[in-house]
């Protein structure tokens, strides 16, 4: 399962490379919609980690072993760091894209896990796919 657990490792260094930066996002926001955002980008971190736990333990469970230092996440992650000024738009428009990323990236963990007759796994990154869906579009009709 050594592809598989790779590509778990993946998202699993984007959720917390998105963790760090919905944190900055958190603390820096400015504008009309500071209040809103600022509660919505908590909830996503807080959503963050709660789903980076699960693909961790979940690459435990299959016996796999899941990175665990910025270094190693920062270096297999396709989300990049935040970048320091951002206005509350741009600030929505890169957390929309990198949701999009995480989406696209857990379809292809899911296909690999298909492949694998892992259901469990699937199944876990799937429902990740679909809380991430919906986030996208409340993101996206906050930006109009």
């Amino acid at each position: 399962m050594t592809k598989l657990t790779d590509s778990l490792n993946v998202q699993l260094s984007n959720w917390s490379v998105l963790y760090i930066k919905l944190h900055h996002y958190h603390w820096y926001v400015k504008g009309p919609h500071f209040p809103v955002l600022h509660a919505k980008f908590e909830e996503l971190y807080e959503l963050a980690a709660l789903k980076l736990d699960e693909l961790a333990e979940r690459i435990l469970a299959i016996e796999g072993k899941p990175l665990s230092t910025m270094k190693e996440f920062l270096a297999h992650s396709t989300i990049k760091e935040a970048d320091k000024a951002k206005t509350e738009n741009d600030m929505l428009a890169a957390t929309i894209a990198d949701l999009q990323e995480l989406i696209e990236g857990l379809k292809g963990v899911s296909e690999a896990a298909e492949k694998e007759q892992d259901t469990a796994t699937s199944d876990i990154v799937i429902g990740q796919v679909e809380e991430l869906q919906k986030q996208v579009w409340m993101l996206k009709a906050t930006i109009g």
